[in-house]
């Protein structure tokens, strides 16, 4: 299926930073809280993701990382997922995080 441009500028994908994370212990899978600032305009964003395989709550501060801001909002548990943080699979199908290879300002939107 082909999209057009203009489907995909539908998609609000853009850059915050890790301010805080926390475990999930409630999650039906692993997982960790996440608690996202996109700067100015947007703010900071509550997410939830299944990230416990290659990452650590404490390691997850401060990193920058690319989201979808614009879908409606989800209860995950306990959680009310704000944000759709993006990552990849692995070879073993764990998630992988997308950001950024340099520090750039929060809120950049994805072109």
């Amino acid at each position: 299926m082909t999209i057009t441009y203009a489907d995909f500028d539908k998609v609000d994908i853009r850059v915050g930073r890790i301010t805080r994370a926390e475990p999930f212990p409630e999650a039906r899978k692993p997982a960790i809280k996440l608690w996202v600032d996109f700067g100015p305009g947007i703010g900071e964003k509550r997410s939830s993701a299944q990230l416990t395989r290659h990452y650590t709550p404490e390691g997850l501060i401060g990193r920058q990382v690319l989201a979808v801001v614009n879908f409606p909002p989800r209860q995950i548990g306990p959680v009310m997922s704000e944000v759709l943080v993006l990552g990849v699979p692995d070879e073993e199908g764990q998630v992988v995080l997308i950001g950024p290879e340099h520090e750039v300002p929060l809120g950049g939107k994805l072109f």
